[in-house]
């Protein structure tokens, strides 16, 4: 007989209520739309959102592990100091509700 997964624990594995999660947090949606023209540092996101770094931090390391954003890029500072340039993958977001059903559908950056 098949083991029945409570709902937290569906919630654990099911990766499109992960996404919709990730989208409802301000801070996330925030980082995830202000890189869809161009990328960004963590320190620029930082600035220009006025974001705690360590939560800049948190959430990119949240939405890559979705693959929502991606490192575009890694540089080398004047300082000898690697960075990374993040880029969302995603430009736009719906989210709707049928019957207790969410879909979620993602429309990729070009």
């Amino acid at each position: 007989m098949a083991t029945r997964l409570s709902l937290p624990r569906l919630k654990k594995y099911d990766v499109g209520q992960k996404v919709i999660e990730a989208l409802a947090d301000v801070e996330a949606r925030s980082i995830l739309f202000s890189t869809v023209r161009r990328g960004r540092t963590a320190a620029e996101l930082s600035d220009s959102l006025g974001f705690p770094l360590s939560s800049v931090y948190k959430k990119l390391g949240d939405l890559s592990e979705l693959t929502l954003i991606e490192v575009e890029k890694e540089l080398v500072s004047k300082k000898g100091r690697n960075y990374k340039v993040y880029r969302s993958r995603v430009r736009s977001a719906n989210i709707s509700i049928t019957r207790m059903q969410p879909r979620l559908t993602l429309v990729r950056r070009r």
